[in-house]
């Protein structure tokens, strides 16, 4: 049974996960009046904007936030967390975060605030509401997204789309039966970099693709200290819930070191730099080379800093992909924290592969992706030059929350929709699989099935809080 309290007297409302999906498949469509109708040329009609609410206004909710101020077919309407106000200068973001931050730029937004809950599922209620955007930790991303599309409420939600590769396939097959527009925060999806990525590798501009190198040397620094559970209990601060932020995983007392910025150093909240940026960095991989097509593949992984409690501080991931869909076998190499990847001959002097990025070898060259905001590169450059590009044949889109925004509209279809980004995360959380496995595993995919290491397969499933399941 799946459990959710109120604020008011903590009392429990109990629903099975057939009576959230079922509620999800009955809800229709909400009407939008065109344009013509209500709107002047030139203006966004009130009747076509949609209603958004935010749940988690920490950094990231906040960055997506603004994004929305920017689309004129958007108004954000409501915001909920449980927390009033935290420092979040560690984080890429630097700055504060919280309820009362995101409540004052909507006020500059809209010259007037917007109604603040506790609650999610009190929010929800709410009929004025048409889409979420998700940027909670992973650990309540599955319960927050199926409660969402329960609801009819179309999606959008920050990655990895779960913290665990069950939790991903439930949200995932929600998704498919609510039918709602749902769309992963992994924005790179709808940049022209990774489509050029796919037309020229479909191409055959560097031939068969065997091996494929993606790092980021990012994220883990904010946590290489952490190796245990502290042992300080410190008051939890004031304007923070730290029960209902728990929620759903089992308790354990308050700590900075959990909260608000470095969950994602802790198995019981996170998912590690490879949840952090694998989505990112492995998604033009995982969409060139069909890996969705396999039904079975290897994993092994070596790490540095992992504990039963603590994601790695640095680690080294293989991924062996068999053929499929008309493409040779692949072997996918994961870095992060600072180990790279050998320096392909063909890189010029003078060039590096940066902080992020991503390296496709096939038969006739090579393919650097440099990270994010610069575009594929054949190297060396004389080879790019050299190279007469294929048609573009993928559709382009403007931008990744105003293409799930349309979708909203029911005027496009999202580029990174669920059923897209569920087999990615399962894939790189699969990744996690094995590090603390400690040893190299055979997935069966459909399955969903670690077949020659069967303890492997409780790292698949969380565990929850008495009371708590999906």
């Amino acid at each position: 049974m799946t459990t959710r309290r109120t604020d008011s007297n903590r009392t429990q409302e109990s629903m099975t996960r057939r009576d959230v999906l079922g509620a999800a498949a009955a809800v229709a469509a909400f009407t939008i009046v065109p344009r013509h109708v209500l709107g002047g040329a030139g203006n966004t009609a009130p009747s076509e904007k949609v209603n958004v609410a935010i749940i988690g206004t920490g950094g990231q909710g906040i960055v997506n936030m603004k994004q929305l101020f920017n689309e004129p077919g958007a108004r954000v309407v409501s915001l909920c967390d449980i927390n009033d106000e935290s420092d979040y200068s560690m984080f890429y973001y630097g700055d504060t975060a919280g309820l009362k931050p995101a409540i004052e730029l909507v006020r500059r937004q809209y010259g007037a605030p917007c109604p603040t809950y506790r609650d999610y599922n009190e929010m929800l209620d709410k009929e004025d509401i048409d889409a979420v955007l998700l940027a909670t930790p992973d650990h309540s991303h599955a319960i927050i997204s199926l409660a969402a599309m329960a609801k009819g409420k179309h999606l959008y939600c920050e990655k990895p789309l779960c913290r665990t590769v069950y939790e991903t396939r439930v949200v995932t097959e929600a998704a498919r039966k609510a039918g709602v527009a749902t769309q992963l925060g992994n924005y790179g999806h709808s940049t022209d970099d990774i489509r050029l990525t796919c037309e020229w590798i479909w191409d055959g501009a560097i031939g068969e693709v065997h091996d494929v190198y993606a790092w980021t040397t990012t994220g883990a620094n904010r946590w290489t200290a952490l190796k245990a559970r502290p042992k300080e209990t410190p008051p939890v601060p004031a304007g923070f819930d730290w029960d209902r932020w728990l929620e759903p995983v089992p308790p354990r007392p308050y700590h900075p070191d959990y909260a608000p910025v470095r969950w994602r150093a802790w198995w019981q909240f996170g998912s590690g730099t490879i949840g952090d940026f694998a989505c990112h960095h492995l998604d033009p991989a995982f969409w060139a080379l069909k890996i969705d097509q396999c039904e079975r593949f290897g994993i092994e992984a070596s790490a540095c800093g992992v504990t039963e409690e603590n994601c790695p501080s640095a680690s080294l991931i293989y991924f062996d992909v068999p053929a499929r869909a008309g493409m040779g076998p692949v072997r996918i190499t994961w870095y992060e924290g600072g180990v790279m990847p050998p320096r392909p001959a063909e890189l010029e002097a003078g060039r590096s592969l940066g902080e992020n990025g991503i390296l496709f070898v096939g038969t006739k060259g090579t393919i650097l992706g440099e990270g994010w905001g610069r575009s594929p590169r054949i190297i060396p450059e004389s080879k790019m030059r050299a190279y007469k590009r294929p048609p573009r044949t993928l559709p382009r889109v403007t931008g990744h929350h105003s293409n799930w925004l349309d979708a909203c509209r029911g005027k496009a279809k999202t580029t990174t929709h669920f059923d897209y980004a569920g087999p990615m995360t399962e894939f790189v959380l699969m990744g996690n699989v094995a590090l603390r496995a400690g040893r190299k595993i055979d997935f069966d995919w459909k399955k969903m099935n670690v077949t020659n290491a069967p303890e492997a397969n409780a790292f698949i499933q969380p565990g929850y809080r008495e009371g708590w399941t999906i």
